[in-house]
């Protein structure tokens, strides 16, 4: 059932830009690639590789490219997938894509085997915004908008998604999932979910909740199939390969986010050296290495890392939509 927030302002930033994304991504990019590319690639998830939405000017904006990951600079391989979103893990791939000429907006979620090739297919409703693979390679997740190709609508939210590969289970929305908060159930007519993230054995999810005003990381359950709010002013979160820490998109003023880290035993949130603004789902490189999308004021996006400690420091220019593609 689609639920609608109402556009206070408060309420409208809270999500961000994550539909102007799709809109600005597919139109931002520099003249030239500053690397060399390789077009037609064969490109597989059996390499260690940083896979992402090639943006470069000219016939390949847009398609699926990847570097390898210990060799970022190297000549970008690009292939004939055409992805909005994309996330990969253990061999097993989900590609998010908008139908260009739908209205009101249908989006097509592939799910794809090591070799790129289709094995399962939906088409929804919405506009892409995120799109995960649980560790295990078994279960795909995504975050689509509902409402067109603005938050600028009248009214918008969110619907958040899964397939099971094991079980061929689909779950269109999450939105009657169980919540608690401060031990009592949660009930709201308002409720908007995003931004999966599962544990190691996808017996956990992370994801954020936002009712009232207010956002909130959501503890699930995925056998019982209940939540409950552990913190708030949380968005996007990505749970670290060691299940310890969340990084996430942290809200400092309306419409505005940046990098934060949260220890799970502690509740202690940290910044990494990287004080820009982040609209997007960062993905972890390793215990300690984040990989995310930054757009300068330039226009120009690119995909750059950051450790826990240290400076940032660019990966890929004229790309986004970032994952690590291999077997790990």
């Amino acid at each position: 059932m689609r639920r609608l927030i109402s556009l206070a302002v408060g309420i409208a930033v809270l999500l961000g830009g994550a539909v102007a994304y799709v809109v600005s991504a597919r139109n931002t990019g520099a003249a030239t690639n500053a690397v060399p590319v390789v077009e037609d690639a064969a490109l597989h998830l059996d390499r260690t590789d940083l896979f992402f939405r090639n943006l470069a000017d000219g016939p390949d904006q847009g398609k699926l490219a990847a570097v390898p990951a210990a060799d970022p600079g190297a000549a970008r391989r690009v292939g004939e997938l055409s992805c909005d979103r994309f996330a990969a893990a253990r061999g097993t791939a989900i590609c998010l894509r908008l139908q260009p000429a739908a209205l009101p907006p249908l989006t097509d979620i592939l799910v794809l085997d090591r070799n790129l090739s289709v094995i399962h297919e939906e088409t929804l409703p919405g506009t892409p915004s995120r799109a995960r693979v649980a560790p295990n390679g078994r279960i795909v997740n995504w975050t689509l908008f509902v409402s067109g190709d603005s938050y600028a609508a009248s009214g918008f939210s969110t619907r958040t998604g899964m397939y099971n590969l094991d079980t061929d289970e689909l779950t269109k929305t999450v939105e009657q999932l169980p919540i608690f908060i401060d031990g009592k159930r949660y009930f709201a007519s308002d409720v908007n979910f995003w931004g999966i993230t599962f544990d190691a054995a996808a017996e956990r999810f992370y994801v954020t909740m936002a009712s009232k005003g207010k956002t909130y990381l959501i503890d699930v359950d995925f056998a019982a199939y209940q939540g409950k709010a552990i913190a708030q002013n949380v968005e996007c979160p990505s749970l670290s390969p060691d299940g310890r820490r969340i990084a996430y998109k942290q809200k400092i003023a309306d419409g505005k986010w940046r990098l934060a880290v949260m220890e799970l035993a502690t509740g202690k949130i940290s910044h990494p050296a990287d004080d820009r603004l982040l609209d997007d789902q960062p993905v972890w490189k390793d215990d300690k290495t984040l990989i995310y999308p930054i757009r300068t004021p330039d226009g120009k996006t690119g995909i750059w890392s950051v450790g826990l400690t240290g400076p940032p420091k660019l990966l890929v220019d004229n790309a986004t939509s970032p994952s690590l593609g291999g077997l790990q």
